[in-house]
């Protein structure tokens, strides 16, 4: 089955010259369509443009190309300037779920974030956190003292959560990663795997004497008593990978390095 080559593109660069520059040279090949006109959105940065990029044009309903002009370009595809449209045709198409967010404060401010990645909880001081953990209403860890703790996506698996020696997800695994930072009690705890349907909970006790700030991507905030995350059910946006360099091949590759 041939497939139809995309019409009307729009090319969004990061900020860094060489990214800008590619942009120049892309529109000049294949022109540069409006927003709102463009079928698809080519981002020219890395990792973090793209993630601002795809968070920017959830549910607008078009699809996101990424090529790598930055120095992390996990969800990005290889740069190339030749036969643009025939790449994007071929590409796979991977819908992507953000988690949502409702963080409630000590002053009583209730603030809502979405996050592609992850939600994370950091200790706001010297003093470790203390965390109660509730999964769809049940309380799974009475107490968790660490330096913090996230729920991550499949698409933020590669990120922190890697960082935090979380697990990979593939992109189509119906699961989120549930994984501590430093966790000191209990100490061999070292997270969960839950269902992408689950509501999770976090409590923070003593937060006068120990403050927890959270972190849905970029948006902080600090000071927080409660935190629900759940991946939203209507909200999706479409990423674009080369055929030849699918996610799951980048997943299966990111587990085999040693």
């Amino acid at each position: 089955m041939t497939r139809q080559l995309p019409r009307h593109f729009t090319f969004l660069a990061a900020d860094a010259d060489d990214a800008q520059a590619a942009a120049a040279r892309l529109s000049a090949l294949y022109g540069q369509s409006r927003l709102g006109e463009a079928e698809t959105i080519v981002a020219l940065g890395g990792d973090g443009f793209m993630l601002q990029t795809l968070r920017e044009n959830i549910g607008t309903g078009r699809r996101i190309y990424g090529m790598n002009r930055g120095t992390i370009g996990f969800l990005m595809n290889d740069y190339a300037e030749e036969r643009l449209p025939e790449r994007i045709a071929a590409a796979t198409a991977e819908t992507i779920r953000p988690l949502e967010m409702e963080a409630v404060t000590e002053s009583g401010q209730k603030v809502s974030a979405i996050a592609i990645n992850e939600v994370a909880l950091f200790r706001q001081s010297a003093q470790a956190a203390k965390i109660r953990t509730s999964i769809d209403g049940h309380v799974r860890l009475d107490e968790l003292i660490c330096d913090g703790v996230m729920v991550a996506t499949p698409a933020g698996s590669t990120a922190y959560n890697l960082s935090a020696h979380g697990p990979i997800l593939p992109l189509d695994a119906p699961l989120l990663a549930l994984t501590p930072v430093s966790p000191f009690r209990p100490r061999r705890w070292r997270g969960a795997l839950v269902s992408n349907r689950s509501h999770v909970r976090f409590e923070i006790l003593e937060p006068h004497k120990r403050p927890v700030n959270a972190v849905a991507d970029h948006v902080e905030v600090r000071s927080v008593i409660s935190v629900d995350v759940r991946e939203s059910q209507s909200r999706t946006v479409t990423v674009l990978f080369d055929a030849s360099h699918s996610w799951n091949e980048r997943i299966l590759a990111e587990q085999f390095r040693y």
